[in-house]
């Protein structure tokens, strides 16, 4: 019986074997034989089959199963069918043959389902396999680009829309950051990929071959199985050609198209918003309105393409003589007009005026005609002449009718709206005119104030002065031309001048054998350049001048901006030989850090400070205070406008070094200061 058994056994394991090899290769018809076949060598019957179809749903009784010559055994897994055996031929079936059939009915369930269920799971792999192919060719082939990103912005995934918008192969863009595309540095914003998705903007990107383009470019949220945001979604599309055509509509709806300059819609939207910014700085403002004069005639003798081509050139030159801050407009036909919103004082449009007129000075050549127009310019204020663009514009253009009326040469009219800025100007002018004037008809004339020594009384020196002298008006006050010299730029001029005469002036006295002391002469922040040091050496060597006879007189405001440069350049007029004073001290906002820096000999205390002294507590403090950091300093300090005798015992006891003042002496011309210098005996050599 043992033996039997074993043998059972070994037949079991060896069936077993075949029935999962059968499972796995055959199907049908020939897995259903070869399993008939296992039962037939397991039980040792002549007769033995494998039926696949439901009894219950072929109505079979299932009651011949129990026939004593017949073994039949049902395989049913989990509720689900797979089959039966049936095995017959032998007379003397017993216990053990029942047990063999059921377990190799089992075995034959779990392989059958095991198989089913891979059957299932690999023509399910297979679909979402087609699935995804489908979808890819079909991302593939949308005109828009898709490309998918981590949170951090490194491309996860790159569609043929992309390939064909960019030029990238996913090759080449997948694993790369974002950012390579992007055609503005200013445009990777920190927290684009921190963002939920869902944002749309217009931005601009770089393709492969350099090209910039604008997209429009959407982003969703890219989400895994469990909801959980890990990316984001980029939608893309060239919207390069709708951008063209919208800026062309911009430029067409804000832009004169013959010249390019703003049109009147986009001018009084410019001047408003400009005026916004004006009113909360308390800042002016000024429009002007610009009529060409004769351009009519041009255009109806030679006809319309000669007088566009002069306007397009006139708008030029007005452009190219205007800031790039400046607002110029063509408004329609022969009108221009121009913006001004930084600017100190109201009359400083008058001199743009004026640099617009003489832009049109030179003759237009075209198509071989030499024309030539002029224009007529109205100024209204901000805020005096109104508040808003419109109105503003409306009060230059009766500004501009009322200088084309009433001057005989329209071509270099200018008037305000307001008739008392209109008078200011015209005397203002006129005073600009005089100057001009003045600096070729030798009306001008230096006086020579005297600076004395603090308790020896004897003159150390003297600063040399412009005055105008009128052929009309007498002696004009330096209030009134000096400040007016700064703004027109003549001031340049005026102190090219005064530097010629004063060192003329100084070699006479050299000659006549007098010691030498420091003639001071004043230079504006405009004559402050590189030029400067050459300028003053070509003049000493001219004179033959020992440099110990000058001295520069520089404002504080000259040292505000561009330290180094402005170091450089008195470094160079040091190495002249010639001393440089620091006028007007304490009234700019020049740092103390810096002060030490500069190479100069002389602080001048400005005279708004010792006119308090000794009364003013404040003016006392001050003085006092200057005075204290030159002496730290090094340097030697002079007071101005010294008029009283209390006034120069407070400077006195406070260590002041020199004054200069009515107290001593008025300023004198050449004569008057050199008889002066002559009753000082301690100047006499």
């Amino acid at each position: 019986m043992s033996e039997l058994l074993a043998l059972r056994s070994h037949d079991f394991a060896a069936c077993s074997a075949a029935l999962g090899e059968a499972v796995v290769r055959l199907r049908c018809a020939a897995l259903h034989e070869e399993l008939g076949r296992i039962a037939r060598a397991l039980l040792a019957s002549p007769q033995g089959s494998f039926t696949a179809a439901d009894p219950l749903a072929l109505q079979v009784p299932a009651a011949r199963a129990a026939a004593p010559d017949t073994l039949h055994q049902e395989i049913r897994v989990e509720g689900h069918y797979y089959g039966c055996y049936q095995v017959a031929g032998r007379s003397d079936y017993d216990i053990d043959d029942r047990r063999h059939l059921a377990s190799l009915a089992a075995l034959t369930g779990t392989l059958l389902q095991v198989h089913s269920l891979a059957q299932r799971a690999t023509h399910a792999y297979a679909q979402v396999e087609a699935q995804l192919a489908h979808q890819s060719q079909i991302l593939d082939q949308i005109h828009e680009s898709v490309l998918t990103l981590d949170p951090m912005g490194y491309i996860t995934s790159w569609n043929g829309g992309a390939e064909r918008l960019f030029g990238y192969t996913a090759l080449e863009a997948v694993g790369r950051n974002i950012l390579f595309l992007y055609a503005d540095e200013d445009d990777s914003q920190p927290d684009l990929f921190a963002e939920q998705g869902g944002r749309m903007m217009e931005v601009r990107r770089r393709k492969k071959s350099g090209e910039i383009f604008w997209a429009s470019l959407s982003l969703s949220p890219l989400r895994d199985l469990e909801d959980r945001r890990v990316g984001l979604i980029a939608y893309l599309t060239d919207i390069t050609e709708r951008k063209l055509a919208e800026e062309r509509l911009h430029h067409l709806a804000y832009y004169n198209e013959l010249t390019g300059l703003p049109n009147r819609t986009l001018f009084t939207r410019l001047v408003d918003q400009a005026l916004m910014v004006a009113q909360r700085n308390e800042l002016s403002g000024c429009v002007l309105f610009i009529d060409l004069n004769r351009f009519k005639l041009v255009n109806d003798t030679l006809g319309r393409r000669i007088g566009d081509e002069l306007l397009r050139q006139v708008a030029g030159r007005f452009r190219a003589a205007l800031r790039e801050e400046d607002v110029v407009a063509h408004l329609s036909g022969d009108e221009f007009a121009v913006g001004l919103f930084d600017v100190r004082q109201h009359f400083e449009a008058t001199t743009v005026a004026q640099k617009l007129q003489a832009a049109l000075d030179a003759p237009f050549l075209i198509e071989g005609h030499d024309l030539r127009v002029g224009a007529s310019v109205g100024i209204s204020v901000y805020p005096q002449d109104g508040n808003e663009a419109d109105t503003l514009l409306r009060m230059a253009d009766i500004a501009m009718a009322r200088a084309k009326e009433g001057h005989a040469n329209p071509d270099h009219s200018v008037a305000f709206y307001s008739f008392d800025m209109n008078q200011g100007m015209h005397d203002r002018m006129r005073i600009e005119s005089g100057l001009r004037h003045a600096l070729g008809h030798g009306e001008l004339m230096l006086v020579y104030q005297p600076k004395f020594e603090i308790g020896t009384d004897k003159i150390v020196g003297a600063e040399a002065l412009v005055r105008w002298v009128h052929p009309e008006r007498g002696v004009v006050p330096p209030s009134e031309f000096i400040p007016l010299a700064e703004t027109t730029g003549l001031i340049v001029q005026v102190g090219e001048w005064v530097l010629e005469q004063a060192c003329a002036q100084a070699a006479v006295w050299q000659r006549a054998g007098m010691r030498p002391f420091r003639l001071a002469v004043n230079v504006s922040a405009r004559e402050f350049t590189e030029s400067l040091p050459n300028r003053v050496a070509d003049t000493l060597a001219r004179y033959a001048l020992d440099p110990d006879w000058l001295e520069l007189e520089i404002t504080e405001s000259t040292l505000m901006h561009d330290i180094d440069r402005v170091i450089g350049i008195m470094d160079r007029i040091n190495a002249l030989g010639v001393a440089l004073s620091l006028d007007d001290f304490g009234t700019g906002y020049s740092s103390l850090s810096y002060l030490k820096r500069f190479p100069i000999h002389t602080l001048k205390i400005d005279r708004s400070f010792t006119t308090g002294i000794p009364n003013d507590a404040s003016d006392c403090a001050i003085a006092s205070t200057i005075i204290s950091i030159g002496r730290q300093l090094g340097h030697r300090v002079i007071a101005e406008g010294v008029e009283t005798p209390d006034q120069l015992a407070f400077l006195r006891d406070s260590g002041c070094d020199e004054v200069q003042g009515y107290l001593y002496a008025k300023p004198l011309p050449a004569a008057g200061f050199e008889q002066g210098l002559r009753e000082n005996w301690l100047l006499v050599g």
